[in-house]
């Protein structure tokens, strides 16, 4: 069984960081891509980063670009989600969430497995 849990998020000043990680197992084979995403009260879940495992390639919106990193451990089957410079707008629960055949990994819809969440609250 496919288990993703999240850990390291926190309440932290406006302009500090937040290392998440995800912690994977229960697979039988390498995911293709993994995702981090996160949802705010009242608002759609948002794509923030996606790492494809194979080749390491990484995706962010506008809104975290320069100041969030995803990457992967693959000894570990871990993949952390680095936050820095966070602002309030950041607040939200994050989300590591997997996919493990091919796809375009954009969308929420598209990955298969999901962590419990892990909270992130910034103050200004």
């Amino acid at each position: 069984q496919v288990q993703l849990v999240e850990s390291g998020g926190g309440s932290v000043q406006a302009g500090g960081s937040l290392r998440l990680s995800c912690a994977a197992s229960g697979y039988t084979s390498s995911s293709f891509c993994m995702g981090w995403f996160r949802q705010a009260p009242g608002k759609e879940r948002e794509r923030v980063a996606t790492i494809y495992t194979g080749n390491g390639n990484t995706y962010y919106p506008d809104s975290v670009k320069g100041r969030f990193t995803i990457s992967q451990d693959n000894a570990e089957n871990t993949v952390y989600l680095q936050m820095n410079s966070l602002k309030p707008e950041d607040t939200a629960m994050y989300y590591c969430a997997a996919r493990l055949r091919g796809g375009l990994c954009r969308t929420a819809s598209e990955y298969n497995y999901w962590g419990q969440g892990t909270q992130v609250t910034v103050s200004s």
